[in-house]
């Protein structure tokens, strides 16, 4: 908020100075003072407009030298922790050499012709139609550039996209989006996915799962979303309320959730948490968010309130779409294991029918017990309600 502020006061005195010079000008105009008083350029102003062109244009490359040495390893452009993520950091590497190259050459054109064919006394412009040659330069060259990219882009994305469930070895996995959290659903030792229908959304079954199907008997429901390093997983995506989007930033990995219906991504993961947390930028940049992060600790405690916790990096699932108001803090924790760390942790995972049963027993218990007598603590439910029939979900 105050820097808002400190923008518009700063805007607000840069209009207030352009008006003052205005009210100048009139007054030369008015005491006769003025030398020129046609409002019609000059030589001078011609060529000071024309210098001014050129200090400008520097302007810009020593703002964009700047940016590119300050904040160039800010951009997410290596270190990817999936298979496709080396294709997709150099897809965006040559458009952004191609961007830099091409806005260095048009730039420097711009101003130095606009310095070049100033204003000039007695001069005229030379007018023509037409120009075949230029026009026919100007066309084939960007449209060249443009196919060579989309073919490129084409090509990984089927890379990306084209899964043979059949032939490969992978592991379903859904996630269900709503507002403003995300849940994993895990096939199970059968790799099937059971049934699933906003209908059947009660309790702690807030997924909506078939308990009925017998394919559904071994899914697992999480709202820690645990993969196994090495292995292709299929991402089933499903939305209960509005359009989402399934982003891992890390994993070069983004779908979008829309209500009604089933999308897909898949990726392999390449790095474990434990690695990621151990390399040097990384390393780096977390000290340095710890480092802003205990000053920003110190000012609260100074205050009186709860300090911040220690950063620790962790992979995420943001929602990349504007789903409300809560939608900056719609995240779920993402953690990388080595394969046997994996299976340690999906063996220690309860299924989602052996939930339903337990809480089912539990609301039994707590409606028996005697009156006066305290019952044993149920576990919390989620009555998520409702409201809107969705696509069925079977997956292989």
């Amino acid at each position: 908020m105050t820097s808002l502020l400190v923008i518009i006061v700063l805007v607000l005195l840069a209009v207030a100075v352009w008006q003052l010079t205005k009210i100048f000008d009139l007054t030369q105009i008015s005491s006769g003072n003025a030398g020129n008083d046609t409002q019609v350029a000059s030589d001078k102003d011609n060529n000071l407009q024309g210098y001014l062109m050129f200090a400008f244009l520097g302007f810009i490359y020593i703002i964009m030298i700047y940016c590119c040495v300050k904040y160039g390893h800010f951009p997410l452009m290596s270190d990817s922790a999936s298979s496709h993520g080396p294709e997709v950091d150099r897809l965006m590497w040559i458009s952004m050499v191609i961007i830099f190259i091409v806005q260095i050459i048009t730039q420097a054109l711009l101003h130095y012709f606009s310095f070049k064919y100033r204003g000039r006394e007695g001069q005229q412009a030379l007018y023509f139609a037409d120009n075949d040659k230029l026009e026919f330069i100007w066309s084939v060259i960007p449209a060249i550039v443009l196919a060579g990219l989309i073919l490129y882009g084409l090509y990984a994305w089927t890379n990306i996209m084209f899964v043979d469930e059949e032939k490969e070895d992978v592991m379903i996995v859904e996630v269900y989006a709503k507002q403003f959290s995300w849940e994993a659903r895990y096939a199970g030792d059968d790799n099937v996915l059971g049934k699933a229908n906003v209908r059947y959304i009660e309790g702690i079954n807030t997924l909506g799962v078939d308990l009925a199907d017998p394919n559904a008997q071994d899914d697992v429901q999480a709202t820690e979303l645990h993969l196994p390093k090495g292995k292709r997983i299929v991402f089933k995506l499903r939305s209960q309320d509005v359009l989402h989007s399934f982003y891992l930033p890390h994993f070069r990995a983004q779908m979008n959730c829309v209500p009604g219906m089933v999308t897909e991504f898949s990726f392999i993961p390449t790095v474990t948490t434990a690695e990621m947390r151990e390399k040097p930028a990384m390393i780096e940049k977390v000290a340095h968010i710890n480092e802003l992060r205990s000053k920003r600790s110190a000012a609260l405690i100074a205050e009186g309130k709860t300090g911040l916790d220690p950063y620790t990096f962790d992979f995420i699932v943001a929602c990349n779409k504007i789903c409300g108001a809560s939608h900056y803090n719609m995240q779920m924790k993402v953690v990388v294991d080595t394969p046997e760390d994996f299976k340690k942790w999906m063996a220690s995972q309860k299924t989602l029918a052996a939930k339903v049963k337990e809480d089912k027993a539990g609301a039994e218990e707590k409606e028996a017990a005697p009156a006066g007598e305290k019952p044993a603590p149920a576990k919390a439910n989620d009555t998520t309600a409702a409201t809107k029939p969705e696509m069925v979900v079977a997956s292989k």
